[in-house]
């Protein structure tokens, strides 16, 4: 029986490099084969050694370059080839593969064709876009919770969420691919009784030398974002702790130092 190669799914976090976990880059300077996403920052390809093969699947919103049924036979693809040897094959994902990044499906696959696996955690976007824009995601007196959701569901379906709950005020709210669907989504908070001054941020690639943010509220953010003509990938975070930007600011990107867009001149 050929030897059969093994998959590491791997967060590779938001776009700093120095956020990838050791582990991570442990497996990315050993592996035989890289398959990676297009939130993979340019930084962290250019850490794999000369000679790894490296497949792109690159997916962006309203176009996949590779269907996610076509990622999963692909893995299985490279652990059945015969090579000598057994494979160790890194599936890189953007940010961490089991919050929006579709891992625990690849996973499943992997497992149901008896392909051996491993998960290695990557720093989520809304726990480092977040730091890096200098907005907390739970302050004392602030917000006590944490709510995670995505803006952008299954084949295109229309946004269902639970737009009540989501609404509370003592929570901070953190959306993933929300740059199509945030007028709506500040409309339906608004409705359900969020108040309107709520702050909040749109962070585009977050961590990185082209970090972009944009502030305002539920009233203003979603015009504000246009007119800033951001483009994915953007996070938003919704709450009272984006207040605190002004005091926490650390991290200044050079896209926003060259623009003189800094989070502690904003208005909310």
């Amino acid at each position: 029986m050929q030897p059969m190669g093994k998959v590491f799914l791997v967060g590779a976090g938001p776009g700093d490099p120095g956020l990838l976990t050791v582990k991570a880059l442990e497996l990315l300077k050993t592996a035989d084969v890289v398959v990676y996403d297009r939130l993979v920052s340019t930084g962290i390809l250019e850490l794999i050694p000369e000679g790894v093969m490296l497949t792109c699947v690159g997916k962006a919103s309203g176009h996949h370059s590779v269907p996610q049924d076509q990622i999963n036979k692909l893995l299985v693809e490279f652990c059945l080839q015969d090579c000598g040897k057994p494979r160790k094959i890194v599936r890189l994902k953007g940010g961490d593969p089991f919050v929006f990044g579709r891992g625990s499906e690849e996973a499943i696959h992997l497992h149901d064709h008896g392909i051996d696996f491993e998960i290695v955690p990557g720093v989520t976007a809304a726990l480092a876009c977040s730091a890096y824009a200098g907005v907390p995601l739970t302050h004392r007196g602030l917000s006590h919770g944490v709510r995670l959701v995505t803006g952008h569901f299954l084949e295109n379906k229309r946004l269902k969420l639970d737009w009540r709950a989501l609404a509370d005020p003592d929570c901070t709210l953190v959306v993933y691919m929300g740059l199509s669907s945030l007028p709506r989504l500040c409309n339906e908070l608004s409705e359900q009784g969020m108040d309107p001054a709520t702050p909040a941020v749109a962070i585009q690639d977050g961590t990185t030398s082209k970090q972009r943010r944009v502030f305002g509220d539920l009233v203003t953010l979603a015009a504000r974002v246009k007119d800033a003509r951001l483009k994915s990938p953007v996070i938003v975070v919704i709450g009272r702790t984006v207040a605190l930007a002004g005091q926490l600011e650390w991290f200044v990107s050079d896209k926003e130092r060259n623009n003189g867009a800094l989070a502690g001149a904003c208005n909310y």
